[in-house]
């Protein structure tokens, strides 16, 4: 598989008269085409600063970002970088400009200068792709936040990127709009086949992803599978990140005497493994 994203040696510095401040530090990394990649840490980890380099917003003061072979500094591409990958934010108010839902979604395509016929196509099955097609003449002030947020990444949708950069697109949601949004966003990486960066402060949504880059100081410091990273449970404490929650459940059970694994990610693994007891673990013994 090619490297939709590729990060060299990147650096970034916010400058001002008075002073710098590194927020990128020499950072490393490649993306697949088709992967589901989240990117976690701290505030003032650096890990939004990457995502705003990735989409052409910043640029890297040394190194090179490559989106689909093509360096995000060439400003005569900026809008090929852009449809190949798309942003959502945090905000989904920040991202809709329209007082229809349909015409907000045509927005992009009609700015690319895709002809009508092909619009109205796109438009259609972005917003059934995001189980939003119903909705699609409403206002959308009139929206739940999940359903802002998914009207936000048909708009991605319908310019056809190979790439999808969630900036903490879920944090300003309530837990329901935060599964309504993970549910698309799987559905967009598995039955799509679209790149996904899910950048996230939320550990139960990072389990989801096939890898997992953790962040600090504007370095990358532990990568790999969730059950890799997670494991590394100590390690995250330190940099004051949490685990997923079956994981903390499992090293306490661990610190009890419990014969249990500590890479548990989820409430069905962790299920299964009490199972394994047959009645020899009874809780509240």
């Amino acid at each position: 598989m090619n490297n939709i994203v590729q990060v060299n040696n990147m650096t970034f510095e916010y400058i001002t008269e008075e002073s710098s401040v590194k927020a990128i530090d020499d950072l490393s990394l490649n993306v697949k085409e088709g992967e589901f990649v989240a990117i976690i840490g701290h505030n003032g980890s650096g890990k939004s600063t990457l995502s705003k380099n990735l989409n052409a917003i910043l640029f890297p003061t040394e190194g090179n970002i490559l989106i689909d072979g093509i360096d995000t500094r060439m400003e005569d591409r900026l809008w090929d970088i852009r449809q190949t990958a798309g942003m959502v934010f945090q905000n989904p108010d920040n991202q809709i400009v329209a007082t229809i839902v349909e015409e907000d979604v045509a927005f992009g395509p009609e700015n690319l200068g895709i002809q009508p016929k092909e619009i109205r196509a796109r438009v259609d099955k972005a917003l059934k792709d995001v189980n939003m097609y119903e909705f699609r003449r409403r206002q959308p002030h009139l929206l739940s936040g999940g359903q802002k947020q998914r009207v936000a990444i048909a708009g991605i949708i319908a310019m056809r990127p190979k790439c999808i950069i969630f900036d903490e697109a879920t944090a300003m949601l309530d837990p329901s709009g935060r599964k309504e949004v993970m549910r698309t966003i799987k559905e967009l990486n598995k039955q799509e086949k679209i790149t996904v960066l899910h950048i996230t402060h939320y550990m139960e949504e990072a389990v989801e992803a096939d890898r997992v880059i953790v962040m600090e100081k504007g370095k990358k410091i532990v990568e790999g599978t969730p059950r890799e990273v997670f494991s590394h449970v100590r390690e995250l404490k330190e940099i004051r990140l949490d685990v997923p929650c079956m994981t903390e459940l499992a090293n306490l059970l661990i610190d009890d005497g419990v014969n249990i694994p500590g890479d548990i990610l989820t409430v069905d693994e962790m299920v299964d493994k009490i199972m394994e007891f047959n009645g020899d673990c009874v809780v509240g013994d």
